[in-house]
């Protein structure tokens, strides 16, 4: 600008005079501080409910934040309103390949998973029916904030869309569309929302058809992104540790510079006409178990009648409680039920979904499931009682949602796609006002013949039409709602590993439990709680595998005087939620709740431990349900490339527990196992005598210790605990084997190697890092930049280092899934990304942003108190403290390229990897030489 006004005033000087300099200078400066103000007009405010603050900025872009001190993070979603619903002839797919190439980075950030990683970020983007987005959570600083706003705004309108990119990333899309395919259940839903749906574009899959995935045009791809990645369609959400006035001066800063189009996006427009008669699909694949589905056309999810719809699926689809899961999978019609209502912004589908045993009639499956959903719920009219429980299931389920911001931030930009932010608390209150009789009304209007896809189609003499309403007028209800108290606020809490072991009470209670206690303000009160019982020896459980496998999932099916349907009914009251499994040796508690029901949740807990009923009926129902999910599996890559990897490396024979059995082992080892082996395990090894309890959040330790105290005094048990280690076996030879498995699109490759190292050894933490380098994230690393990046192979490749600091052991493990008929590719890239870096080296450059990348992902990991409870357990475990982690972190910040590069070339052997790859090889290579 001065050397513009030095140009001008020397004309105007020589033509005009001083005056007319004076009065441009004036104009120019005028000018240039109108643009200036305008540039830092502060976004508007729009609505406030229970401490979300929504703004608008002048170009259009909507933003919510919502402020939460309690964690060290921050996260930032970027919603597109832009989904497969938008999609147009010839685009199938396009709005899941987009959000791909947003990862391709732009001229002022080539990198975009790099620059994330390098800062610690958990990050990802997701596409669905009516929106895309793309959201990191970070460490909570100013710097991470403002980084993570920029880039969002930069990639909405800067994004490189470049051929070479496309070519590489469609195979990668390509290669998670065949993964998909694997899933017989779940291409069977495809193919009844795609026959429920005549004209809509619910009924097209959002990733895609494939020939649509292959051939898009580079052109027509920026075309369908300058279309609408705009600023006028967007809305950023900010929710963690943040300074709110700071916050919407970054996003001023960076998004209120953009420009918005003059014209505007064409809506979609589209409805769907009322179907007028059953519908049928038939899927025909390879496989061993059968499904039948139903789908019934619903409102979406801004209209009343949603909220009925999904109290309905649980109603129907609950376990144990649904009435689908007790007339067909109690009675061992069915191995599995399920029933869901997506929340779109058009009207969807209430769908359910029945896994049926090799050997039972398909057709009495079908026919009685659709008597249960058309007829039953007409006979026997839903009562007060069920319309409850799935009202509790529901907010349960939000509430432990809401003690997690970053959670929150996705939800509610998922609710903004339906229509409007603010219909997640209108959902809420809907279902909290929802009667017995409008669930029952729902039921009757939608749950007809006609409304059905699951038949054939025959002509019927009458027409029996249901109009699904349209969207209410969001504006008018909306306009006046206040919703309620802002949710209780946690603690600023500190993840230093110093910190935590400093608050962290360390003890032992009744017989040999020890027990770390951190007691901290959580955001809604919440608390993890992790139990840990440890049981037998190696000798005593060889013949007891099944039992041992099958305790813990039994146990939490119900007590001597609860049934599974009551326990799960008493949870759901409480706040809380529980899982229970258990291995040879170990036993573990998961218990999820809010600090007001800590005490009778643990009374509940402690009488599910001491007076299991240990149902043999319910063991029916579990036996069926793994049976079924193995005999599933028998042609599964993902299940039979680790197997067969995993048996190698564990190569003991089946008199010993540590033996790895074939799927058709394991399935004869569940049917065989009976109720009394269970029981007399649980009588003869379960107790006091060796174990751990972890306790993270807003409770009273003291008071804890008492309670757990009174549930573990007086528990002794004959047989003790001798724990049996599974030492490593870097002896075995590297290998590579081949399983085909056929018809399916996807392949697998599994790959370890273990190593006799400790945790704790000095050469650890640089094999760590050097891991990290190479293969530690799916989208930044070597093996990353290489197989998915550049030659588009894999959707996901993945190498990783874990330690067990006991057993003297350390495993690498590495995995991919890929086409078939680029297995060999795979392999030669693997190979050569592994070769080079052990004869090149890492560069210091790669150090530095790996160090930085691991450090604060750990931080991050530390926030979550989820992961802290297991981390404390461990603690415990490998009689260690917190004071571990802060020393491997010291010697991975303190690590010398020198020192990588030696660990990498000491440990890492391609040679001797384990390898084994499953999939449709036989196809692949009768594929005529074009196909490929």
């Amino acid at each position: 600008m001065n050397h513009l006004v030095i140009d001008l005033s020397n004309y105007f000087i020589d033509r005009v005079g001083r005056k007319m300099l004076v009065l441009l200078a004036a104009i120019l400066f005028t000018t240039s501080l109108s643009a200036q103000e305008a540039s830092m007009q502060a976004p508007k405010p729009v609505a406030q409910i229970e401490g979300i603050s929504e703004y608008k900025l002048e170009n259009g872009v909507r933003v919510l934040l919502f402020p939460d001190p309690s964690k060290e993070l921050v996260t930032v979603n970027m919603t597109i309103f832009v989904g497969s619903r938008h999609e147009g002839y010839g685009e199938a797919g396009m709005a899941h390949l987009l959000e791909h190439m947003l990862f391709k980075g732009t001229p002022a950030r080539p990198n975009i998973p790099q620059l994330l990683q390098d800062r610690g970020a958990t990050f990802n983007g997701t596409t669905w029916m009516d929106r895309t987005n793309y959201y990191e959570t970070l460490p909570a600083t100013e710097e991470n904030l403002d980084f993570a706003i920029a880039l969002e705004a930069d990639r909405l309108l800067n994004s490189n869309i470049l051929g070479e990119d496309l070519e590489s990333e469609m195979t990668v899309v390509r290669n998670e569309f065949e993964r998909g395919e694997n899933s017989p259940s779940g291409v069977l839903m495809q193919r009844i929302q795609s026959a429920a749906y005549d004209w809509h574009n619910y009924g097209q899959s959002t990733i895609g058809n494939r020939s649509d995935i292959e051939r898009v045009p580079v052109v027509r791809l920026r075309r369908f992104y300058k279309k609408y990645y705009r600023p006028d369609n967007v809305m950023l959400v900010v929710a963690g540790k943040f300074d709110t006035e700071r916050t919407l001066e970054m996003i001023q800063e960076h998004f209120g510079s953009l420009t918005r189009p003059e014209t505007p996006i064409d809506g979609t427009y589209t409805t769907e006409p009322a179907q007028d008669g059953e519908r049928t699909v038939v899927l025909r694949r390879v496989g061993d178990v059968p499904w039948v589905g139903a789908a019934y056309h619903i409102p979406g999810s801004a209209h009343e009648d949603f909220a009925a719809m999904k109290i309905l699926t649980y109603v129907l689809g609950d376990k144990p409680s649904g009435r689908l899961y007790t007339k067909l999978v109690e009675t061992g019609m069915a191995s599995n039920v399920y029933a869901m209502a997506n929340a779109f912004h058009d009207p969807g589908l209430f769908m359910t979904l029945v896994q049926i045993p090799a050997d039972a009639s398909i057709e009495a499956v079908r026919t009685e499931m659709l008597e249960i959903i058309e007829t039953d719920l007409q006979q026997n009219p839903i009562t007060d009682k069920e319309v409850d429980r799935a009202r509790q299931q529901i907010l349960k389920n939000r509430e432990l949602q809401a003690t997690n911001s970053d959670k929150i931030a996705v939800s509610l930009s998922e609710w903004a796609a339906q229509g409007d932010w603010r219909l997640y608390f209108l959902f809420r209150d809907r279902i909290e006002n929802m009667t017995t009789e409008e669930v029952q009304a729902a039921a009757k209007k939608y749950f007809t013949r006609n409304n059905r896809t699951v038949g054939l189609f025959i002509p019927s003499e009458k027409s029996d039409r249901i109009d699904i309403p349209a969207a209410p007028n969001l504006s008018a209800e909306l306009a006046d709602y206040k919703g309620r108290e802002v949710i209780e606020q946690g603690e600023a809490f500190d993840p230093d590993p110093a910190v935590i072991e400093q608050r962290t009470e360390r003890g032992t209670l009744s017989g040999d439990i020890q027990y770390a206690f951190l007691p901290k303000k959580t955001r809604g009160g919440s608390v993890n709680m992790k139990l840990t019982l440890r049981f037998g020896n190696e000798t005593k459980l060889v013949d007891k595998i099944a039992a041992s496998e099958l305790l813990g999932i039994l146990m939490a099916r119900g007590t001597t005087d609860l049934t599974y349907s009551e326990l799960q009914d008493q949870l759901t009251s409480l706040r809380a939620d529980l899982s229970i499994h258990s291995v040879p040796g170990l036993l573990t508690v998961d218990v999820s709740t809010t600090k007001e029901f800590v005490p009778e949740v643990i009374a509940l807990v402690g009488k599910v431990l001491r007076s299991p009923s240990l149902s043999a009926d319910e063991l029916e129902v579990l036996r069926r349900q793994i049976v079924t999910s193995l005999e599933a599996s028998q042609n599964e890559p993902q299940a039979l490339a680790p197997t067969e990897v995993r048996r190698k490396l564990s190569p003991y024979s089946s008199d010993n527990v540590r033996y790895v059995r074939t799927i058709p082992e394991e399935i004869q080892m569940y049917k065989d196992v009976t109720i009394k082996q269970i029981r007399e395990l649980y009588e003869g090894y379960i107790g006091n005598h060796a174990g751990e309890i972890v306790m993270v959040g807003d409770f009273d330790p003291e008071q804890a210790a008492e309670q757990w105290s009174s549930v573990l005094d007086d528990w002794a048990v004959p047989n003790r605990y001798e724990r049996f280690g599974r030492p490593a076996h870097p002896k075995v030879p590297g290998s590579v084997t081949q399983i085909e498995t056929p018809d399916k699109s996807n392949a697998m490759l599994f790959a370890q190697q273990q190593y006799e190292l400790m945790d704790d050894d000095e050469r650890y933490p640089a094999l760590l890092m050097g891991n990290f380098i190479l293969g530690g994230g799916s989208l930044s690393s070597r093996l990353a930049d290489r197989v998915r990046q550049q030659d588009g192979l894999s959707y996901t490749i993945r190498s990783m280092v874990s330690g067990r600091k006991r057993d003297d052991r350390t495993d690498f493990t590495l995995y991919a899934i890929t086409n078939p008929e680029n297995k060999d590719k795979l392999l030669v890239a693997i190979r050569e990304e592994i070769a080079k870096v052990l004869e090149e080296g890492v560069t210091e450059d790669e150090l530095a942003r790996a160090k930085k990348a691991y450090l604060d992902g750990q931080r991050v990991q530390r926030t979550n108190d989820k992961s802290l409870t297991s981390t404390l357990m461990s603690t415990i475990f490998n009689q260690r403290t917190m004071d571990y982690y802060q020393e491997n972190e010291a010697s991975i910040e303190a690590l010398t390229v020198d020192q990588v590069n030696a660990a990498l070339r000491e440990f890492i052997d391609v040679d001797k990897l384990v390898i084994a790859v499953a999939g449709d090889f036989q196809k692949a290579a009768e594929a005529p030489q074009a196909e490929k």
